[in-house]
């Protein structure tokens, strides 16, 4: 027992560097937990609604753009009827970026948040930006 403490001074700092991540992550930068929520364009707020719900967009809209993409690049296909029976032009240009023209405000701020990379602006053009 001559070394008890070096065996306390190593378990302390085995501690502290297995649990660094976490401390920083809540008490450095304190926005660990906060998920954001996309800034609406005053066209969006005007409109209240969207293609479908607000809970539905939040986690089905990247499936519903790529079956858009398919439907209408290989079938021809342009119109979709909503759940609430209302017709849109599939068109990431046209009909999303309405009223989500604000890339920075509204895409990025998710999907930076969930650290991923949509592959829209590999053939889309990126929106300019509105002050």
């Amino acid at each position: 027992m001559y070394d008890s403490g070096k065996i306390i001074t190593g378990l302390i700092i085995f501690v502290v560097l297995a649990f660094f991540p976490v401390l920083y992550q809540t008490i450095v930068v304190g926005e660990g937990s906060v998920v954001p929520e996309p800034l609406l364009t005053e066209t969006a707020k005007k409109a209240g609604v969207c293609i479908e719900t607000k809970e539905f967009m939040k986690t089905q809209h990247m499936k519903l753009l790529d079956q858009w993409r398919n439907e209408v690049v290989r079938d021809g296909e342009r119109y979709y009827t909503s759940s609430n029976g209302k017709e849109h032009y599939k068109s990431l240009q046209t009909t999303c970026m309405d009223c989500h023209y604000n890339k920075v405000d509204f895409c990025d701020r998710c999907h930076n948040y969930m650290g991923v990379t949509p592959i829209c602006w590999d053939c889309h053009i990126e929106p300019k930006e509105y002050k």
